[in-house]
């Protein structure tokens, strides 16, 4: 139990100190996000209202999110498939893209 408690808290400080984990890159993650668009709309600004806007968001919050959604840890059927293919660095890239996307 504390050694699981140890490794909890190790994992937190390492999230918390930048550059330990994946950095997007929002470049490259431009030219990931060409099937995204057909749902999510250009630059992540969906004019669908079944489809969430991705612009702006936090890059944490859709890294979160699409790590769980390829991990199996969230279920959507449509998102899920779209995900697979990327690897942790891929999904960091598209996050960051997102992320700096403007939402207006």
């Amino acid at each position: 139990m504390v050694h699981k408690l140890v490794l909890t808290a190790a994992f937190g400080v390492a999230l918390a100190i930048p550059g330990l984990a994946a950095a997007g890159d929002p470049e490259r993650g431009a030219g990931l996000v060409a099937s995204c668009v057909a749902c999510h709309g250009p630059g992540g600004r969906s004019s669908m209202p079944r489809y969430p806007n991705l612009a702006g968001q936090h890059e944490a919050y859709l890294l979160s999110a699409l790590e769980a959604y390829r991990d199996g840890d969230r279920e959507d059927p449509e998102m899920a498939p779209q995900v697979m293919r990327f690897d942790d660095q891929e999904l960091a890239d598209i996050a960051a893209y997102f992320a700096e996307q403007d939402c207006d």
